[in-house]
C-alpha cells in the first residue's frame, strides 16, 4: 500500500520572496505534495507541474485588500488540508500563517535574505505566531528565531 505524501503549502509574494521560496521549496517536492500560492499569475507558470493559488496583494499601505486574499486563503486551507505552511514573506504570507494556526497546522516562517541588520516587520510579527521562524542571517538569530544557512547554501563559518 502507498503512502500518501504530506502537503506543504508554500507561500511567497512575487519577487525576491517567491524566488527565496522556489529555492527553498522545489528540492521538497520529490518527498512532499506541494501546492503553491502567490501574489501574481505568472508565478504559476513557474511551478506548472504543482496546483498554483493565486491571492490579492496587499501590503500595510493598502491592507483593505486583505479581506479578498482572506476568503482564498480560507478556501486554500479547506480544500487543500496541508500539513505544513512554509512562507518566505510578505504580508500575505503573513496572513497564510495567521489562518493556518488557528486551523493547528504547522507553520514556517522564513525571513528574507535581504533583511540583514533586523527582521522584517512582518516577519517581528511571524516570530510570535509562526510555528518557527528562521533567519537567514546568524546575527540575526534570537528569542526564538533560528538560523540554519541561507538560499545561498552557506552556512556561518563557511566560505561560498
Amino acid at each position: 500500500m502507498k503512502l500518501k505524501k504530506k502537503r506543504i503549502l508554500a507561500v511567497a509574494s512575487i519577487g525576491g520572496h517567491w524566488i527565496q521560496l522556489l529555492r527553498v521549496v522545489k528540492p521538497l517536492e520529490a518527498e512532499y505534495d506541494v501546492v503553491y500560492m502567490s501574489t501574481h499569475k505568472k508565478c504559476s507558470a513557474m511551478v506548472s507541474e504543482n496546483r498554483f493559488y493565486r491571492l490579492v496583494d496587499f501590503n500595510r499601505r493598502n491592507a483593505w485588500k486583505m479581506l479578498a486574499s482572506l476568503f482564498m486563503v480560507l478556501w486554500v486551507l479547506l480544500k487543500e488540508r496541508p500539513n505544513t505552511i512554509i512562507t518566505t514573506g510578505a504580508a500575505p504570507g503573513l496572513l497564510v500563517v495567521f489562518i493556518a494556526r488557528i486551523f493547528f497546522r504547522k507553520t514556517i516562517w522564513l525571513d528574507s535574505i535581504a533583511n540583514v541588520k533586523k527582521l522584517s516587520a512582518c516577519g517581528c510579527v511571524a516570530k510570535r505566531i509562526a510555528g518557527l521562524t528562521y533567519t537567514q542571517w546568524p546575527d540575526l538569530a534570537e528569542n526564538g528565531v533560528f538560523y540554519a544557512g541561507n538560499i545561498f547554501g552557506v552556512k556561518e563559518g563557511e566560505k561560498k
